[in-house]
């Protein structure tokens, strides 16, 4: 399969061979006591830079609401951990004020006229650091990287104000789940905090060549994104981990694993014996998945690898 970017992209409704578990476009009210310790990690599905300028992707809805359905405090600052940022090492990048990538191509001209200037967080991409140094990753740090439409375009819908300090957190798609999951119980210091942990992906992204859905969603990604939401609210997040083996249709769903390994680190971030909720639902093409989960923890643990 050949690597290319996922253009031009309309939305689609969700396929009746979708288990109602919950319902399409399904937003839940998370309500925190204090802003300084945050309970909740988030997986968002990104799907397509288009989302940015296009109001008919359900999607942008959801995100639009963010503050007032979704997540109503504000965090201290936002740790992005993003698929559009891949290394050999875990990388942060730790810049004093946010220059976006427009790391996609073939879109609305006035999509790259878009700014987001939102400040950097060098101090919290100092603490990311010095958390997976502590859990024995070694971990870079880039001081000229910017936000690619991993994180500033969902970021532009949730938090318009672009007030709220932002850092990257890179993926390693030459490893496997559980490195990422054991990169999020890392990190799970984070939330006492007041840092929200957010990993932003795609919970179905096959490759650009993948035939459309004529007629609602196609069957094997409602086949893999029940699975996905199955494996998450019963927690199972080791069969998550170990998709490769337990997911069907993972090879059509996530040729590339990158826009999947973000999820693993919310996962991990929100700590031991978390709840899994599925908080929204909706689809483009039939074929491109934005579900998108909370991830809340029962309480605040130190972080233990899992091998």
């Amino acid at each position: 399969l050949k690597r290319t970017p996922y253009l031009g992209i309309v939305s689609s409704p969700c396929s009746s061979v979708l288990k109602r578990r919950t319902k399409p476009n399904t937003i839940c009210v998370c309500k925190m006591d204090r802003v300084d310790k945050i309970a909740e990690t988030f997986y968002i599905s990104h799907g397509t830079p288009r989302m940015s300028i296009d109001e008919t992707i359900p999607a942008r809805r959801f995100l639009e609401e963010w503050k007032e359905k979704v997540y109503s405090k504000r965090p201290r600052s936002i740790l992005v951990i993003t698929a559009h940022w891949e290394t050999l090492v875990p990388t942060v990048n730790a810049i004093d004020h946010s220059d976006l990538i427009y790391d996609f191509t073939g879109f609305p001209a006035r999509m790259y006229q878009l700014k987001y200037p939102a400040p950097g967080a060098p101090e919290l991409a100092e603490k990311v650091q010095e958390l997976l140094a502590a859990s024995g990753f070694e971990c870079a740090v880039d001081k000229k990287r910017g936000l690619d439409h991993g994180s500033w375009v969902p970021l532009l819908l949730m938090y318009p104000e672009a007030n709220i300090p932002v850092c990257q957190l890179s993926v390693q798609p030459h490893l496997d789940g559980t490195h990422h999951y054991n990169l999020g119980r890392a990190l799970a210091p984070l939330k006492e905090e007041g840092v929200l942990v957010i990993g932003s992906g795609s919970a179905v992204h096959p490759a650009n060549n993948t035939p459309h859905c004529v007629d609602g969603v196609a069957p094997w990604a409602a086949e893999f994104d029940n699975w996905l939401e199955e494996a998450l609210t019963d927690g199972r997040y080791e069969d998550v981990n170990n998709y490769t083996k337990k997911a069907p249709n993972w090879k059509i769903a996530h040729p590339w694993p990158e826009h999947f390994y973000p999820l693993h680190v919310a996962i991990g971030a929100a700590g031991e014996n978390s709840k899994a909720e599925l908080i929204h639902r909706s689809w483009d093409h039939g074929t491109l998945g934005y579900a998108s989960y909370k991830f809340t923890s029962t309480r605040f643990s130190s972080p233990a690898i899992v091998s």
